[in-house]
């Protein structure tokens, strides 16, 4: 099966694709170019919804990852303790590595 190797592992900062999409897809628009931080691979196969939603039979497979982001990074006006998060399960293909920079 294609796509059956987990890329990122717990512990990796990801960014959570902005892209658009019209076709269904399981990716809410407000974590949508947030950084979070893969917390663990839930699945290393399982079929890609954009392609299951609209019957093609041949659906390629993904891995899942839950993917934790800050509830102050998601909304901007969050009153409520700072360590307060949001688990989120996000496929390979909407996720994007980030790199690190080092001030020096």
């Amino acid at each position: 099966m294609e796509g059956t190797r987990a890329h990122f592992k717990p512990g990796d900062r990801v960014r959570i694709s902005s892209r658009a999409e019209r076709r269904h897809h399981r990716v809410p628009a407000y974590a949508k170019g947030r950084v979070g931080v893969v917390e663990r691979v839930c699945h290393r196969e399982f079929a890609q919804p954009e392609e299951v939603a609209y019957g093609k039979s041949s659906a390629s497979f993904h891995p899942v990852y839950r993917v934790r982001l800050q509830q102050r990074d998601l909304w901007p006006d969050y009153e409520a303790p700072a360590h307060d998060t949001l688990d989120l399960e996000i496929f390979e293909t909407w996720l994007e590595p980030v790199r690190e920079t080092h001030r020096g």
